[in-house]
């Protein structure tokens, strides 16, 4: 189950990009009134948590600097209640999905399928230790097909992102380590100017990677080590494991087709960058 979940976070996760990546999610969130994009993005992932105070969501997210949530939590919420920016965000993104796909993908039996079994998964795993994906868990899921879809894959990444933080917490690595494993594991380098953590104090982007020579994860040139690469990879595949659960609801029948389902969907979203 481990490899199904891997091949699975491959297949659902360019559905879940739009609602970062394509206009409609932002246009919807800013027509509600959040002034910014990352006032919309806080607003919109953190609703199902609830009225939950900055540190919480800080907790929950895991992974963006100290502070970050405060400067959009509970500000964005003031005005705009919770459950509005939530039924935005679910209007806009399943838009930009039925809009990158057509008429013919996103109206397809294959679809609907798809989102069935996509959401047999979805809502067949335990929550307990899942902050954001209990909290998605909550919501309602839509019946129209797409936004279905978007919802349940949705869903699953909040599950999987929960289980990658409880696997950096066991290898001790905080949030802003992770970026710089990523943005190494990506071929980028230096790390620092990752897109994620390149505005960050120059000060603070130091302390980090410092702290990383020190523990023998990058080298003096900034790089990866033998034991920061193995860390990395040991992180990764035990992300795959905590993220299977869902799809142990499912036939092998079931996963067979939803693969063959998914591929065309996914291979159009790719195409155009979830955009």
């Amino acid at each position: 189950m481990t490899a199904t979940a891997r091949r699975m976070f491959e297949l659902l996760e360019p559905i879940c990009l739009v609602t970062y990546l394509a206009d409609e999610c932002n246009e919807e969130l800013a027509a509600l009134g959040h002034r910014t994009y990352w006032d919309g993005y806080f607003a919109g992932r953190a609703a199902p948590l609830g009225r939950v105070p900055a540190q919480v969501v800080h907790a929950a997210f895991y992974n963006f600097a100290e502070g970050e949530a405060a400067r959009h939590i509970p500000s964005a919420w003031e005005k705009i209640p919770p459950e509005e920016s939530v039924a935005a965000r679910e209007r806009g993104s399943a838009a930009s999905v039925r809009r990158i796909l057509g008429d013919e993908l996103a109206g397809s039996p294959g679809l609907v399928r798809a989102a069935d079994l996509t959401t047999k998964a979805a809502t067949s795993a335990p929550t307990e230790g899942r902050m954001m994906y209990a909290g998605m868990r909550t919501l309602p899921v839509p019946s129209d097909p797409v936004a279905r879809l978007w919802h349940s894959a949705t869903m699953l990444r909040e599950h999987r992102a929960d289980g990658h933080i409880a696997a950096l917490v066991g290898a001790r690595i905080g949030g802003t380590e992770a970026h710089v494993l990523d943005a190494l594991a990506q071929g980028i380098h230096p790390p620092e100017t990752f897109g994620r953590i390149h505005h960050l104090p120059k000060k603070r982007l130091a302390a980090v990677m410092d702290g990383l020579r020190e523990r023998g994860l990058v080298d003096t040139d900034g790089r990866f080590t033998d034991l920061g690469r193995e860390t990395k990879q040991r992180v990764e595949a035990l992300t795959d494991e905590l993220a299977a659960p869902p799809y142990e609801a499912l036939s092998p029948a079931e996963l067979d087709e939803l693969v063959a389902e998914l591929e065309p969907l996914t291979a159009a979203l790719a195409a155009s960058g979830s955009q």
